[in-house]
């Protein structure tokens, strides 16, 4: 039995905690939330014992799983990482670039499982692409939300667009050459709404809108690559792909255009969307590289990279300010 804490048991971490209770061969030791009042309702309803010393709930436990606020993750991580326990860490990685060299180094040397919780990399949508070539030149990224004041201890680009920022990076083997970027800081004191452009060695060019003042939800990112079009909704679960026709093409729509070098076949293809629960495929993704000695999904050099260019986009941001 794999023994797992949660620290911290707000709106995510409750579930974390329902999806952990669902995965086989995991045992709850107990959670950690220094809000009386919440780990009162907690106890209640999971009976799951609560701990009020963190440092005796890591002894406790093989594994950790922090979906605290921003600011506590280095601490928890470091403390984690120092009795050498496999740790699960909510996105983004830590705070500050100093605290996310240091868990870096720290993850890299204590031999544990770590893994950044970019559930994005875990959407059905996206999981649809994974038998195409996805080698995009060109990528178109949506993603609006309503207010809410939740989340607002962070700017839209730590908060919102990180979980772009990794797929991007994910996607386009290529280091960043150059970023554009402006925001506005509408309704809190930090961005609100931010357009980033950030472009690639290999010429590869993304460009990014993040909102949490909009009047709708949207999560979209459009892939343009030589022959194809991809269209991944994040939210509605829904992708297409549209390229010239190859030999072999199942579950497509065609349809003949004529172009300057004769006729082309277009192809649409509607992949089959996965029915799978993205938290919980992350959190069993983390349990099973701990069982067979195999990399996260998404390793703590994948959380590192996204917060840096998220980093280096609120630096731009902030010179264009003053």
């Amino acid at each position: 039995m794999l023994k797992i804490a949660v620290f911290g048991t707000g709106h995510l971490g409750k579930f974390h905690l329902n999806n952990w209770l669902e995965i086989p061969g995991v045992e709850l030791v107990g959670f950690f939330d220094p809000d009386d009042h919440n780990a009162k309702a907690v106890e209640d309803k999971y009976h799951i014992k609560r701990f009020t010393d963190a440092q005796e709930l890591i002894d406790a436990c093989d594994a950790v799983d922090i979906v605290a606020p921003t600011i506590h993750h280095f601490t928890l991580c470091d403390a984690a990482l120092r009795k050498g326990k496999h740790v699960f860490v909510e996105k983004p990685l830590a705070n500050t670039m100093d605290e996310a060299r240091t868990l870096l180094k720290l993850a890299k040397e204590s031999n544990v499982k770590f893994q950044v919780g970019h559930v994005e990399r875990f959407n059905p949508a996206f999981l649809a692409t994974k038998d195409y070539h996805l080698q995009p030149m060109f990528i178109e990224v949506h993603r609006l939300a309503q207010f809410n004041p939740r989340g607002t201890d962070v700017s839209v680009i730590l908060d919102l667009m990180i979980h772009d920022i990794d797929i991007i990076l994910s996607l386009v083997k290529s280091n960043v050459s150059h970023i554009s970027a402006n925001g506005v800081a509408v309704m809190s004191d930090t961005p609100d709404i931010a357009n980033v452009r950030v472009e690639f060695d290999n010429g590869c060019v993304a460009n990014l809108t993040s909102s949490r003042i909009s009047m709708k939800k949207m999560r979209k990112i459009r892939l343009f690559q030589k022959d194809a079009y991809i269209g991944i909704d994040f939210l509605d679960k829904k992708t297409e792909i549209i390229r010239l026709n190859t030999p072999g093409d199942k579950n497509v729509f065609t349809f003949d255009i004529d172009t300057n070098n004769g006729k082309k076949t277009i192809a649409i293809a509607s992949p089959a969307i996965p029915e799978v629960n993205a938290i919980k495929m992350e959190l069993e993704a983390f349990k099973d590289a701990i069982e067979n000695n195999t990399e996260t999904v998404v390793t703590v050099l994948d959380g590192f990279r996204a917060m840096e260019v998220a980093h280096l986009i609120l630096d731009k941001i902030s010179a264009m300010q003053h």
